[in-house]
């Protein structure tokens, strides 16, 4: 993604995050929304790779209110950050595309403690892009009604992901 679809993206959902009714944001936060807080841009964590082949196992997932959810794990990639190696699982929610729970070395500190997401698009040719300046925050951030997948063990990275959204804090 380029610069600026990137900051077109951000302005969109901090749009969407003060006037839809959708929004994950209680009503109150809404009012002195400001918009989220992001790292800057940072083309060096955008990856383009082969998506390695899963064995399609199905994985429970706890979630935030101690539910869990079921994925079935669609395959794995490899890649560099900062010259450490690093691998994802990438999992069929039975939406479009796939999904990446994870956590890194920025949880807890800049980034929401849990982890947060990416939503990958699927294609046919087996080349999927990482793009980490679109890691978002689980709605659970914003409000208590919503029931948060937490990233799987194999999803946890050692290294930082200084890439998408800080963590949330509301507008006093």
């Amino acid at each position: 993604m380029k610069t600026g679809e990137l900051a077109e993206h951000r302005r969109a959902k901090d749009e969407f995050f003060k006037s839809s009714h959708n929004s994950p944001l209680n009503h109150g936060d809404r009012h002195g929304f400001e918009g989220l807080d992001y790292f800057d841009p940072r083309p060096d964590l955008v990856f383009t790779v082969p998506l390695e082949p899963g064995d399609r196992s199905e994985i429970r997932v706890p979630t935030s209110d101690q539910r869990e959810k079921v994925y079935t794990r669609v395959g794995t990639v490899g890649f560099e950050v900062e010259g450490t190696p690093v691998r994802l699982t990438l999992y069929d929610t039975g939406h479009a595309g796939y999904f990446i729970p994870f956590r890194d070395s920025t949880s807890g500190y800049s980034t929401y403690g849990a982890g947060r997401y990416l939503d990958i698009d699927s294609n046919d040719d087996g080349i999927v892009t990482i793009d980490f300046n679109l890691a978002y925050n689980p709605s659970c951030v914003y409000s208590d009604g919503y029931s948060c997948p937490l990233p799987p063990m194999e999803n946890w990275l050692e290294v930082p992901i200084e890439a998408g959204e800080k963590m949330y804090e509301p507008s006093s």
